[in-house]
């Protein structure tokens, strides 16, 4: 399988915080041009309005989950360990925080969001033991 694949499912779970963000812009620029802004939102986020407070708060998680997926994703790479196991788990954990980021800005309906996180945090962990796994069998 070429390695190089891997970095296809990276670069979808890079692209959520960024679509988040101009989301979370919209939404701000939507309360400012409300007149719903309190004085204090610029140094508290629970200042704004609801929707802009799922939104930030999206944001935010985009920076826990996604840094050890990046990790992993750049080892088993650089070791040559890109499979097509390791390619579906990938697009796994993509798929996961894409779905979560949409029902954490949408509905935040959190029995679903926690299923959807839980599925992204199982993957996470096979792929960190298929990561071990890989490294051990090197020497």
């Amino acid at each position: 399988m070429q390695a190089h694949l891997i970095f296809w499912p990276v670069l979808a779970v890079a692209l959520v915080p960024i679509v988040v963000l101009l989301l979370n812009g919209k939404r701000k620029a939507a309360d400012r041009k409300a007149g719903n802004l309190d004085p204090n939102a610029a140094v508290d986020n629970k200042a704004w309005s609801l929707p802009v407070i799922l939104t930030s708060n999206s944001l935010a998680n985009q920076f826990q989950l996604p840094v050890l997926f990046y990790v992993l994703s750049f080892v088993l790479f650089s070791i040559g360990a890109v499979t097509p196991f390791v390619m579906t788990l990938a697009c796994v954990f993509a798929l996961s925080r894409w779905v979560h980021a949409y029902v954490h800005v949408t509905s935040n309906y959190i029995p679903y969001r926690f299923r959807v996180f839980i599925l992204g945090v199982i993957t996470l962990f096979i792929l960190f033991g298929v990561t071990f796994i890989s490294l051990l069998s090197m020497n």
